[in-house]
């Protein structure tokens, strides 16, 4: 029966899921009879725990690794990067033209914050860009299973998500405007929480993978691949942050800013982003027994990808860039 942290089903079940690499190592140094079908050969197993369906590792029998979400990857990362110099370059005008003729149409409109939450957003950008290259690389097919390489990278990943997430709930906080965005009091619990959710992820991923203590694991007992930190930090956690995320920017656009268009764009996110973890958990399996040489795992990169966007232009349409031109002189 399977219990709250089991991973077991998930490694079994979902190609390409990350996570598993740290329990591989966990159950190749532990117990290695456990490893069965094409798992039990690390320099050719896929990404799992005999996995009902996998990409085996570049070079065996053919394989291209995990050549369509590696195209995937690579087009998330020039896109996302292509986010991160867009957000860069705009900002609010509200930053040159405050202290003359914008002072009254800030008192009358008290959201339009200094900066427009640009810094934190493309710390979001950011993060989200680091997490492209760690994905390709842990499910990618290209490194060995139960390798130290493969599994300290697989703790990074996790590292980075955990802190993406907390990054897009942070913008959300400072959408309320408790704090001003872009100052110290903000950028201070900002990227106090981004290090945290980093640092305490990695921990927890590196001890699960090479045992290092008790706490952390390995499994008692070794095949449910049971770790209740991790699967709070790398599944429930996200999805926690996103909902949240969600409510708070709800609140934000109809009840702050008594707006209706950009609330459209929060709800397509939000569609993509749900549609990316059916795609992945659901119908990932399906096109890996199909095809044996790829999985969902593409479709729902892009997927993700595109809600990252669809954020991008739901932030823009609230932070209007119109300031920049001549919309309201006081005389």
């Amino acid at each position: 029966m399977t219990k709250f942290g089991d991973f077991e089903t998930l490694c079994h079940q979902v190609p390409s899921y990350p996570w598993c690499n740290l329990f591989y190592r966990q159950v190749l140094h532990h117990n290695a009879s456990l490893l069965t079908g094409i798992s039990a050969n690390s320099s050719s197993a896929p990404v799992g725990v005999n996995p009902e369906c996998g990409i085996l590792r570049v070079g065996h029998d053919g394989s291209l690794a995990n050549i369509a979400n590696i195209i995937a990857c690579g087009f998330s990362m020039i896109f996302t990067l292509l986010l991160i110099v867009w957000t860069t370059r705009r900002r609010a005008a509200v930053v040159n033209v405050l202290p003359d003729r914008m002072r009254l149409y800030a008192t009358l409109v008290p959201w339009t914050s200094r900066y427009g939450g640009r810094v934190e957003f493309r710390i979001f950008l950011v993060l989200y860009f680091l997490t492209i290259p760690l994905q390709l690389l842990s499910t990618g097919s290209f490194l060995e299973q139960g390798s130290t390489a493969l599994t300290a990278i697989t703790a990074v990943h996790a590292g980075f998500v955990a802190a993406t997430f907390w990054a897009l709930l942070g913008n959300a906080i400072i959408s309320t405007q408790l704090v001003e965005d872009g100052t110290i009091s903000s950028l201070l619990p900002f990227g106090f929480f981004v290090l945290a959710f980093f640092a305490a992820t990695i921990y927890i991923s590196l001890d699960v993978g090479f045992t290092f203590t008790s706490v952390f694991g390995p499994s008692s007992p070794l095949v449910d691949l049971n770790s209740i930190a991790l699967f709070i930090l790398t599944s429930i956690w996200p999805a926690a942050a996103a909902i949240i995320y969600l409510l708070l920017m709800t609140y934000v656009v109809l009840g702050m800013l008594n707006e209706v268009r950009p609330m459209w764009y929060y709800v397509l996110a939000a569609v993509l982003f749900v549609l990316s973890q059916l795609d992945f958990f659901l119908l990932s399996k399906v096109i890996c027994k199909a095809s044996d040489k790829i999985d969902g795992s593409f479709i729902a990169t892009l997927l993700e990808t595109a809600a990252v966007a669809i954020l991008y232009f739901a932030w823009r349409s609230i932070t209007e860039e119109s300031w920049e031109e001549d919309i309201y002189y006081p005389r």
